[in-house]
């Protein structure tokens, strides 16, 4: 065999293998049960080596569960010995400092045997309705708060289920139906990926993926050497003030780049919170690093090599919680980290960095019930909005689209479906996204409303309600975000709080903020801007 067409068999292979963990994860998100991974997307899958290295993730997930992920695996090697693993094995957990950051997440992680011989493993991870505690909120004050938490153990062993952790399971949750059913999801999702994997190694004639490993790091590796060399040498220092719980929160982050390895340091950033907005270091590295790639690498693949060039760093504070520190809805200030990390890359990079945007998802989690005496049903129901995009250096920002997390939109039918709830609205706010000569996308402008007889509390985790996303390179600022009931009463960005029969909940979505001079944006643009009503009557 030449070495060319080894080369032509060896990426046919890898790309074959994406398409492995792309059918893995269209397995996760056809047999959801929770409307968050079903319609959302609020998952991730990925095939790794017999050492735990990611090899191929789907591009089907988030930032935050792939690249979390990615590092988890080691952990359940490190907690499982070899001569404990048989074909037909599933490891769970949803420990929040070896998992993805918080108890909702669920990742499981199955060997993938050829015979006798462990030549990988399957990953995959999604956001489960439920887990118990005070539900999902930045109220908690620890972690023992906020849920159940499964420590990596089996809940398969040689294909046979653990009943006793099910039992755990339903006696800990408020929707026990479609928290039990997610995680055979989950366990069916690498049993799926495992089966097409040895289907492909029988049919294509290899006993192990170590030669493919090899290939794949290699070609990553040098493809990422080449981009990190061509990076300017030095450090930069941007801050970013959040919402945080009862009072403002300041990130802080140095971007070094030395050689051939870019950190990312949070040291200045704000200490541990009294509330469950805290970060765990392993989310806080996914979503840096994914910031970095999006801008240094963004058609680089994403597996171990290409993770391998960025660094993450930082004493105990926000972003880096120890545990016991309450940390259920660590996504909030995780999604702020991509624009405190771009916000310092733009100034080694002047020219290629998108403004700020709405980056945190403005999640709902209600919990409705009947009134005193009204006939109706209970239920749990999550729904994930987004907010505008930051304008771009050529291009105006996305409006409505979740980034950096890439969840999609849920449909209002799915969500009127789960339980007895109204959605009056939802369609663009006009006027939120910031001037410049590249507009902010638009945030959204919802209202929600109990059905008839029906009363719900909601957790509101919702940030960019103080502090608006910034424009960058003269552009204008993104509009805030305000939370509030329809008779005008005011609510908090974040905390468990009530909404009463017959009153609705309006939320007004954060914009992402402008790029460039506005004397420069073109007047094709202005007009067409105020065609679609994108703005107001100022034309801001």
């Amino acid at each position: 065999m030449t070495d060319q067409t080894r080369e032509i068999r060896m990426q046919v292979m890898w790309n074959r293998l994406i398409s492995v963990v792309e059918e893995q994860a269209m397995t996760l998100l056809r047999t959801a049960f929770s409307t968050s991974v079903r319609e959302a997307g609020d998952l991730s899958a990925g095939v790794f080596d017999p050492d735990g290295r990611m090899l191929a993730q789907a591009v089907t997930g988030t930032p935050g569960h792939v690249n979390t992920m990615a590092e988890a695996v080691g952990h359940f090697i490190a907690a499982i010995p070899r001569d404990r693993m048989y074909p037909g094995d599933t490891y769970v957990t949803n420990d929040p400092w070896l998992g993805t950051g918080h108890l909702h997440d669920i990742t499981m992680v199955s060997p993938s045997f050829k015979g006798d011989r462990l030549v990988g493993f399957f990953a995959c991870t999604a956001h489960v309705v439920d887990v118990g505690g005070r539900g999902f909120g930045a109220d908690g004050k620890s972690v023992y708060e906020e849920g159940i938490q499964i420590p990596i153990l089996k809940f398969a062993e040689r294909g046979e289920v653990n009943e006793t952790l099910l039992a755990f399971l339903r006696s800990n949750v408020r929707e026990p139906g479609q928290v039990v059913g997610d995680f055979y999801s989950l366990a069916a999702c690498n049993e799926v990926g495992h089966r097409r994997l040895i289907d492909m190694m029988a049919e294509i004639g290899l006993e192990s993926l170590d030669d493919l490993g090899a290939f794949i790091f290699t070609r990553t590796r040098a493809a990422m050497l080449e981009r990190v060399r061509v990076l300017p040498q030095g450090e930069w220092s941007n801050t970013l003030d959040t919402d945080g719980y009862d009072a403002p929160v300041r990130l802080a982050a140095t971007v070094r780049i030395v050689g051939d390895v870019v950190n990312v340091d949070f040291t200045g950033t704000d200490g541990v919170n009294p509330r469950g907005i805290n970060v765990p270091i392993i989310y806080s590295k996914a979503y840096a690093s994914y910031a970095l790639k999006c801008v240094v690498a963004p058609e680089i693949p994403n597996n171990w090599a290409s993770l391998e060039a960025f660094t993450v760093s930082s004493p105990e504070n926000i972003l880096n919680a120890p545990r016991p520190a309450p940390v259920s809805v660590r996504h909030v200030i995780g999604h702020l980290v991509p624009d405190l990390v771009l916000g310092a890359l733009a100034k080694a990079l002047p020219g290629k960095v998108l403004a700020e945007g709405a980056a945190a998802l403005w999640n709902i989690h209600m919990s409705v019930r009947p009134v005193a005496g009204a006939q109706g049903r209970r239920a749990e129901i999550l729904m994930f909005n987004s907010g505008g995009m930051g304008a771009r250096p050529g291009l105006d920002g996305l409006s409505a689209t979740a980034f950096p997390s890439g969840v999609m939109t849920m449909p209002i039918e799915a969500t009127e479906q789960v339980g007895p709830v109204v959605v009056w609205r939802k369609e663009l706010r006009p006027g939120s996204g910031g001037d410049g000569q590249h507009r902010g996308g638009l945030g959204q402008i919802i209202e929600i409303e109990p059905a008839p007889g029906h009363e719900f509390d909601f957790s509101a985790m919702f940030d960019r309600v103080n502090h608006a996303a910034k424009g960058r390179d003269g552009g204008r600022d993104g509009a805030a975000g305000i939370v509030a009931l329809n008779d005008g009463t005011a609510l908090k960005p974040k905390g468990w709080q009530h909404v009463p029969a017959g009153r609705r909940l309006v939320l007004h979505l954060p914009g992402g903020g402008g790029y460039g001079d506005p004397a420069r944006r073109n007047a094709g643009a202005r007009a067409l801007d105020a065609r679609r009503g994108y703005v107001t009557e100022t034309g801001k």
